[in-house]
């Protein structure tokens, strides 16, 4: 939809989780609202060739994986099981589809003017878009919500067929025979873990000393042992220099303790993390100012050094989560309305989709320790839940930290099956400052997962029910 009036009280620049969630709010709230993107496929990264593509993938490879590592304890017959490299990612691009297609309508049925093409200001108030669309937009208000790219390495450079980045490694064609993965995080386990799945000799080789280095070392320790025992390798705490042609392979280099490791691969993917996208924005034509990280300064009201100019999600400091950004999406816009828009970043949840998924919101015990904060533990392990055994997912445990001195909740880490769905749980009661006492006192059904975290926050007080 466009507009022969190209002024708008409020533009978003970006249609990512942040941008488009923006827009539709802002629209909802009566203000006359454009949304800027270089694409016509709305949704992002996160949409398009990050959270949504590899959790289709992570999925029909778990379904895979367990057909072919279970179904004896099951009590399935299957023979010659395979697996179609072509049909999973026809199934993650009708994904990818519909959830575009939906982005679409909403903007749509919200009557958010969509441009699409490269923004650059030109001053405060007026953009430039160059692309499908060739306009020029004013607003009184604008949005910057362009986003995050994968960190490239300066001496290993993506070339999108040996050194990767997490947008080739969603749409291999064929199963590489040598995976090697830069990096221990979400995107390198999850990624890795599709493709040991599916075959792969997959080495995951991180800087530092522990996998998924977000989490308390024993919940780290937890996933290390589960994920060698899938058949993943791990070279920890060496640090990656370089890599090198070998006939068809790439070998990747590292150094370890004084000595110089090689790491022979089909392909090499390197996920180390991502970075804020501005370029090419124009931000010094209008003076907004960025850290060293070239993250976009903004206050508490999203406000950047220019006040009519806002910015969200991955451009600003913070955790990169899809999520963060709608929630920002959503406060931006009530803020520019008038209204007291607001996000509980202590009660921002942060998952890593592989099996067992890895999930944690607030702050770990090392970090409250690190804070001084006195604290108390508790713990439940999903091998004594009843729910868990039953669908033969016993690995993992829940694991709740809160204040030693008043019982408030000060974080929850979990590590099993579907621990992305339970977190919701702990978020729910950290979202109005519950205690430990008000979890173990939630009616939970039974059987299911859920009371595993139940029963860690009884554990809190040593009273939990079904552990020694």
């Amino acid at each position: 939809m466009s507009d022969k009036n190209h002024s708008y009280d409020v533009v978003v620049i970006g249609a990512g989780p942040g941008g488009y969630v923006a827009a539709i709010r802002a629209a909802q709230l009566g203000l006359k609202t454009a949304l800027v993107d270089k694409s016509s496929h709305l949704g992002g990264t996160c949409l398009n060739v990050g959270c949504i593509p590899s959790k289709a993938l992570l999925h029909s490879t778990e379904v895979y994986h367990d057909l072919l590592h279970k179904k004896e304890q099951y009590g399935i017959k299957a023979d010659n099981i395979s697996a179609d490299v072509s049909a999973l990612m026809k199934n993650k691009d009708s994904v990818v589809t519909k959830l575009t297609g939906g982005i679409n309508q909403l903007i749509k049925a919200n009557k958010v003017a969509l441009f699409v093409g490269e923004a650059k200001f030109l001053n405060v108030q007026e953009i430039e878009v160059k692309g499908k669309d060739n306009v020029k937009l004013t607003a009184q208000n604008i949005i910057i919500a362009t986003g995050s790219t994968s960190i490239e390495l300066p001496f290993m450079k993506f070339d999108g067929k040996k050194i990767v980045s997490s947008d080739d490694a969603i749409a291999f064609t064929e199963v590489p025979k040598k995976l090697v993965v830069v990096g221990a995080g979400a995107i390198g386990l999850e990624l890795g873990s599709v493709w040991q799945r599916l075959g792969s000799d997959v080495t995951v080789v991180e800087l530092l000393t522990k996998v998924a280095p977000t989490f308390d070392d024993d919940i780290s320790k937890h996933a290390e042992r589960f994920f060698k025992r899938q058949g993943m390798k791990f070279e920890l705490g060496a640090k990656v220099t370089g890599y090198k042609e070998k006939g068809s392979e790439v070998v990747l280099t590292a150094e370890k303790d004084g000595k110089t490791l090689e790491f022979p691969a089909d392909k090499i993917l390197v996920a180390v993390g991502r970075k804020p996208f501005t370029e090419g924005l124009g931000l010094d034509n209008v003076g907004v100012k960025l850290d060293e990280r070239k993250r976009v300064i903004v206050n508490k009201k999203y406000q950047t050094s220019i006040p009519m100019i806002y910015a969200i999600g991955d451009v600003t400091p913070g955790p990169m989560l899809a999520h963060k950004a709608e929630d920002e999406g959503v406060a931006v816009a009530e803020i520019i309305a008038g209204k007291a828009g607001h996000v509980n970043y202590t009660a921002i949840p942060n998952v890593i989709y592989t099996d067992p998924e890895i999930a944690s919101v607030g702050i770990s015990e090392q970090e409250a320790k690190a804070e001084g904060i006195p604290v108390s533990i508790g713990k439940f392990p999903f091998s004594a839940n009843g729910r868990a055994l039953a669908s033969g997912y016993p690995d993992g445990l829940v694991k709740v930290i809160a204040c030693a001195k008043n019982d408030t909740l000060l974080g929850v880490q979990i590590i099993g099956h579907n621990a992305s769905e339970l977190i919701a749980a702990a978020v729910t009661h950290m979202e109005y400052r519950g205690s430990a006492e008000d979890m173990a006192r939630t009616a939970t059904a039974h059987p299911t997962l859920g009371e595993a975290l139940k029963e860690a926050a009884m554990a809190v007080e040593k009273r939990s029910i079904h552990s020694m």
